[in-house]
């Protein structure tokens, strides 16, 4: 068994303290353990002044660190599955995923009492597209501004007085401990999560056996499951987080229901539906409910939101 574990993740405070929960998980299973993190900057953490979905490309906050993986520097990579593409380079996978956090927004604000209390004209910062076409069919009067960097950095701003209210995931806020004067939780059905949002993803080469081993004990079968099925739905969208894209799945014994949602920007044209069946066809639901999402005219919706907002 290796004696050592290389760790490669981003250096935000809500990716190292998923590295070193991961970190502190392993040296309890094996002890004795060494793990050493290497911090390495990917390209979304680098351009913070333009708004994600215009940067381009898919894997912004992941391809370096895959990098990493291949060259030999790491053995295996945290991630936040909601940012990871569906297409992973050749030689890796992300082979365990990790019992999920909440999987919902949150609505801060320092001076006004969730969505309904905003005033109008409001202005709201999130830095999803997502966001802001779920937040635009609730409350098309609000002034929607694109916000970046890290979780903290977000609060501070809505802090300082520069937004009456942010929209950020819920498993961030709860992992590093933050929180604003005012918090509403924003979640289904009337608000739909990024796919597979709160869930780890762990990434590995594949022809590590060893590495697969040492890891298997952190795989959370429902969580996979849920997981499994969203990115089936965005494989099938052929979409990325940058993009309108909601997906949200509930697992009842060994039946999973997934909805999909698509929109425009500006929260015009929404499409939602379901889908009900076996918790082992979860891939295969995705990508059937995909397949009927663009053909009740998220394909069209999907194709002007890449043209009008530059998406690469």
């Amino acid at each position: 068994m290796k004696d050592t574990i290389v760790i490669a993740t981003r250096g935000s405070k809500l990716a190292l303290w998923q590295a070193e929960h991961i970190s502190a998980c392993l040296k309890e299973e094996y002890p004795g353990l060494a793990v050493e993190l290497l911090q390495i900057k990917t390209k979304g953490d680098k351009i913070l002044d333009v708004p994600l979905a215009k940067v381009g490309g898919k894997g912004l906050f992941v391809k370096e660190i895959e990098e990493a993986l291949l060259d030999g520097r790491a053995d295996i990579a945290v991630h936040s599955m909601k940012d990871v593409p569906t297409q992973l380079p050749d030689g890796l996978e992300v082979g365990v995923i990790p019992e999920r956090e909440e999987s919902t927004d949150s609505l801060l604000s320092v001076n006004y009492e969730g969505l309904d209390g905003l005033p109008r004209g409001a202005n709201v910062g999130t830095s999803s597209l997502r966001r802001q076409s779920q937040l635009a069919m609730l409350r098309p009067d609000l002034k929607i501004t694109s916000l970046r960097g890290n979780l903290d950095t977000r609060i501070n701003k809505l802090l300082d007085g520069q937004f009456d209210a942010i929209i950020v995931a819920t498993a961030g806020l709860r992992r590093l401990n933050l929180s604003a004067p005012h918090q509403t939780i924003l979640g289904p059905p009337e608000f739909l999560p990024a796919v597979a949002q709160g869930a780890l993803g762990i990434e590995y080469r594949v022809d590590d056996e060893e590495i697969m081993d040492m890891l298997a004990f952190l795989n959370h079968d429902h969580t996979s499951h849920q997981v499994e099925a969203e990115r089936g739905f965005l494989t099938g969208l052929d979409g990325g987080c940058q993009v309108p894209i909601a997906a949200w799945s509930e697992i009842d014994g060994n039946t999973l229901k997934l909805t999909g949602f698509v929109a425009d920007t500006d929260g015009s044209r929404p499409i939602r539906l379901e889908v009900v069946g076996a918790v082992d066809d979860a891939w295969e639901l995705g990508m059937g409910l995909a397949k009927d999402v663009l053909a009740s005219g998220g394909d069209e919706i999907l194709r002007e939101v890449y043209q009008r907002e530059g998406i690469k």
